[in-house]
């Protein structure tokens, strides 16, 4: 499932601080902060997606993130090469060979750490 803006900006900070409130996570955010009842929507929001849940605290909720990042972006790419590339990463690969984003050398440092993961 696709993050919009504001969803990933607030996922980048349980990725990288873990569990927490709602008013933690507003500490993180940049000015100028939006209002608490905007960053608890957009945590539902996240929560109904399926990247977070929530443990009841006290009187309040504290949001733990159930998707890693890694995971996230992983399944980015995937879908990503699933629509653009008829689901073959060679394509992409010979794409950023072609389009000069990725040297031979490059490439082969990646075949080399491929093999060695193999072994």
């Amino acid at each position: 499932m696709k993050l919009t803006v504001k969803e990933e900006e607030i996922m980048t900070i349980f990725w990288e601080h873990g569990e927490m409130f709602i008013r933690d996570i507003l500490n993180y955010l940049p000015e100028p902060k939006p209002n608490y009842n905007t960053v608890a929507t957009q945590v539902k929001f996240l929560e109904e997606k399926g990247f977070v849940t929530r443990k009841p605290v006290a009187n309040t909720f504290l949001y733990v993130p159930s998707i890693s990042e890694k995971e996230y972006s992983g399944s980015t790419i995937s879908n990503v090469v699933r629509q653009y590339y008829n689901n073959s990463y060679a394509s992409v690969v010979s794409q950023f060979v072609e389009d000069e984003k990725m040297d031979l050398e490059e490439l082969k440092a990646l075949i080399a750490d491929i093999e060695n993961r193999r072994k």
